[in-house]
This record gives structure tokens, C-alpha cells and sequence, in this order.
């Protein structure tokens, strides 16, 4: 794999960055692997009420993500996520239930279907969070991204909107080899 993307699919800032990430492995022809970064793993035991629904319906898809993983099916998560993205966050519905599932269905995915309500999965998934976390964190979300001979992984990229293929493309030069530095440690901009 030229990256591996650790996301929850309920984070709109973690949507912006994958879709920079797809236009940057179209452009390149590089290989993303899709993992799962749990944000109600992170919250456990401070998730609000108003976003527990949308963190059980995250948790589903990320079962999914990891049971395709755990067949090399790296396309077919992406396409999962790309189905699952353009249900939610470019068409401003939170994520549900019902969405995941329509987005299983968009992907062609009926038959890892079963996956989504597995709890069996749920290992993996806070397999896969934990390892994004220690790669990144501490005080880190999602997305991670990981690139081969880098030590850690890094938190982002954190992108108010989707960039121009160009600019996706300036970013991903500029990004990897700051990874691949022991020394690099975060460059950041404060929030407005």
C-alpha cells in the first residue's frame, strides 16, 4: 500500500481529506488501504446522547471496513466509503442505519453485508483504532495517514474544502516527505 487512511465515516473534515486522498491515488495510481478510526472509541464514556446514534451506525460501517481489509478487498472499502460519503456529508444528512445500509448496497456489497452487525468485527476495529492512535496520537482524531517508511502516521490532513487535483497533488508532495522526517513533528493553523 502506497497510504493507509484510518477514518470514521461520521467526521466531515475526515471526508474532505479522503476525497483529497482519492484525486491524489487516481492522479499517482497509488494504493490505499481504508481502516477504521473509531471516534466512539475515543469518546467512550462521553458520547452525548444526540450523537449516540450516529456513533452505533459509524461503528457498523467501520465493521465492515475491517472485515473487507481483513479480505484484501482495499477497492471495495473505498468504494463503501465513497457511497457512504455522498449519502452523508455531500448530501447533509448525518450518518444512520439506514444509509449505511443503503450505501452497502450502492458499493454491490450484499454479500460482506452481514459484516455490519457482527460484533466480531468490533475487535478488529479497536484494533485498527489503537494502532492509528499510538501511530499519531495523543490528542489526535480522525482521519490518520500512514505512508510506508514514515515512524508515525499524522493527523489529517485537515482541509476546509476539497482541493483542485493540482493542489491535492502539492499537498501529497509536500506531506510525505515531512512523514518520512523522524524530526517533523505537526504543522497547524488555528480553527476559526
Amino acid at each position: 500500500m502506497d497510504a493507509t487512511f484510518f477514518f470514521d465515516p461520521a467526521c466531515p473534515w475526515t471526508w474532505r481529506a479522503s476525497r483529497w486522498l482519492v484525486a491524489v491515488a487516481e492522479a499517482r495510481g497509488l494504493r490505499v488501504e481504508w481502516r477504521a478510526f473509531s471516534l466512539a472509541i475515543l469518546n467512550e464514556g462521553r458520547i452525548v446522547p444526540e450523537h449516540a446514534d450516529a456513533m452505533a451506525a459509524s461503528g457498523r460501517a467501520l465493521r465492515l471496513v475491517e472485515a473487507l481489509r481483513a479480505e484484501g478487498r482495499h477497492d471495495d472499502a473505498g468504494r463503501f466509503y465513497t457511497e457512504l460519503g455522498a449519502r452523508t456529508h455531500d448530501a447533509g444528512n448525518p450518518i444512520s442505519d439506514k444509509i449505511v445500509t443503503a450505501a452497502v448496497e450502492a458499493a454491490g456489497l450484499a454479500n460482506a453485508a452481514p459484516a455490519l452487525d457482527d460484533e466480531r468485527w468490533d475487535r478488529a476495529v479497536r484494533e485498527s483504532h489503537t494502532l492509528s492512535y499510538a501511530s499519531a496520537g495523543p490528542d489526535i482524531g480522525s482521519p490518520v495517514l500512514m505512508v510506508p517508511d514514515a515512524e508515525r502516521g499524522i493527523h489529517g490532513p485537515i482541509l476546509t474544502e476539497v482541493p483542485s487535483t493540482d493542489d491535492a497533488l502539492t499537498i501529497w508532495d509536500s506531506l510525505v516527505p515531512l512523514l518520512r522526517l523522524p524530526t517533523f513533528h505537526e504543522v497547524k493553523r488555528g480553527r476559526h
